[in-house]
């Protein structure tokens, strides 16, 4: 039996700490009570022998089980070394990190003491579920973490002999393990519900993958969303050059009967970064790409890519904001949206935000050609695309306005480094005439002033720093990608051919879509020289 990567059991818990799905393997049980056997029969040493616990418990002890286990170890994983609560036998008294994810429960214990452990345990978390793996080792493992159990010290130096380290690491079927790929919440319920039969075995020549532990069956169809997200910055300045960047991603949803190879082309115009394991990477350097793949149950991320903006920027121009004095600001936009694009791109919303965190907005004044404004107490919201309007065509927008802050409330420093002392010190580098009433740039002035008072923003808002002023784009685009990636449903082949629609569809939303304040400062990345 050494050697081996077998499972005995598998469960699935819910937060209620009740069994949702649990599965035995006969086979591997019959292993097990063999081994079981053959040891008691030879074995002459102490009081532990190789008492062990032959049989599986049901659903109801292992769940009550379970529980009695976080009981112990007073948290749903354990603490993993050794403290003040930690009881003798419980898993963070043997000290070790790794029994985070290696534990032990018992069965009834106080009926047959030690015989009733159960271990090793797997323990993974997946959003609201836990899932207990219960794989095969043999009886000489089980009495050695008994045994550790059981000990002061609990063999925890690495390297000695009998620690809880050098015996997991005898088990391949322990560090041989890895991530479940399937935990979606709706294949559960499918495989719950519909259990496995002999119909959802493979045909014969065919090796079912990891990726799908279970068989569709009923209703087949396929379906295709491409969702690209635009990240942009905006400067509107000679000497910084504008970026804009797509990153994306194909999602798909095959509901497709036995394992069938799904295969489509896919023009070479963009970087992929990475396929989902169920696909073949195709080669480089060629015009089309041919994109094979043995597709899962359930939704999945086919792949993920960047590329380039070909149609340009959806929205482009300048967000300008001058402080005209410590608590006033005179502001203006110049956009243009959908410049160049047609139908059947489509703009859903769009929306600009002016954040101020560390700023309390009093008042506003202003009307845009396009849209509505409203403000919070920390913004200025300029909605020019509303829901139920879509755009579909080129247009203009601008924004003139003026905002009014709350009095300034500086940060209270030493005299000697005071942010408000004079105006013309010996040490300003700000040009007085000699009667000492006018100043050449007051822009520079203020935002010098008041940034060595402005405190660190938080991380929500890591870009208003000092004197950096910026405007936030958000939008949604439908109807085509941006990068130029599209799939044709009539391009798409299943082997073996079934008669399966193929749906298509596409999103493009703003990530972090920036305009910068075209008067103000602004960080930007050195350009590299070759």
């Amino acid at each position: 039996m050494a050697g081996g990567c077998s499972i005995r059991a598998i469960w699935i818990l819910n937060r209620l700490d009740a069994v949702v799905f649990s599965r035995r393997f006969p086979v591997v049980e019959k292993r097990w009570r063999g081994t079981c056997k053959s040891e008691n029969e030879t074995s002459t040493e102490g009081d532990l022998n190789y008492r062990v616990f032959t049989s599986l418990p049901s659903d109801s002890e292992l769940a009550a089980a379970f529980v009695d286990r976080k009981r112990r170890e007073g948290s749903l994983r354990g603490f993993g070394v050794r403290v003040s609560q930690s009881a003798e036998g419980s898993d963070s008294w043997l000290d070790d990190p790794i029994t985070r994810h290696i534990i032990g429960i018992y069965i009834n214990k106080e009926e047959d003491g030690d015989s009733n452990v159960l271990w090793p345990l797997i323990l993974h978390t997946k959003g609201h579920y836990v899932i207990l793996v219960f794989p095969l080792v043999e009886p000489r493992h089980l009495k050695a973490y008994v045994t550790l159990c059981n000990r002061s010290d609990c063999g925890n130096a690495v390297g000695v002999e009998d620690s809880i380290s050098s015996i997991l690491l005898d088990l391949p079927s322990i560090t041989g393990y890895g991530t479940p790929l399937d935990l979606s919440f709706p294949n559960i319920i499918s495989i719950k519900v519909n259990g496995f039969s002999q119909s959802d075995l493979p045909p014969a020549d065919l090796k079912q993958p990891a990726w799908k532990p279970y068989l569709y069956r009923g209703r087949q169809r396929m379906l295709f969303s491409v969702h690209e997200t635009v990240h942009a910055a905006m400067y509107d300045r000679d000497e910084i050059p504008d970026s804009i960047s797509i990153s994306g991603q194909i999602n798909c949803r095959a509901d497709l009967e036995g394992l069938p190879d799904v295969s489509f082309p896919l023009k070479d115009h963009i970087e992929v970064l990475s396929f989902h394991p169920c696909a073949q990477v195709p080669e480089k350097g060629i015009d089309k790409q041919a994109v094979m793949f043995s597709p899962p149950l359930g939704n999945f991320v086919l792949m993920r890519y960047e590329a380039v903006c070909g149609l340009g920027p959806p929205i482009k121009g300048f967000y300008q904001l001058s402080m005209v004095s410590e608590d006033k600001g005179d502001f203006l936009f110049k956009l243009r949206l959908m410049d160049g694009y047609k139908s059947p791109l489509t703009m859903e919303f769009c929306t600009v935000t002016m954040p101020f965190p560390m700023r309390r907005v009093v008042s506003f004044d202003g009307t845009p050609s396009v849209g509505i404004v409203s403000t919070t107490d920390h913004s200025v919201e300029w909605k020019i695309v509303m829901g139920g309007r879509g755009l579909t065509k080129s247009i203009e927008a601008t924004f003139p306005g003026k905002v009014q802050f709350a009095p300034w409330k500086p940060k209270k420093l030493p005299p000697s480094s005071s942010a408000f002392g004079s105006i013309a010190d010996e040490d300003s580098d700000i040009e007085t005439d000699g009667n000492n009433n006018s100043m050449v740039n007051i822009d520079e002035f203020l935002m010098e002033k008041m940034s060595k008072d402005l405190q660190p923003a938080d991380l929500e808002e890591p870009f208003c720093w000092h004197a950096y002023n910026y405007a936030k784009v958000s939008f949604k685009i439908v109807g085509a990608s941006l990068s130029g990636i599209s799939i044709d449903p009539k391009s798409v082949s299943i082997y073996p051919a079934v008669k399966a629609p193929v749906e298509f569809s596409t999103q493009v939303t703003s990530g972090d879509y920036i305009l910068w304040n075209t008067l103000g400062r602004c960080p930007s990345a050195a350009a590299t020289k070759v």
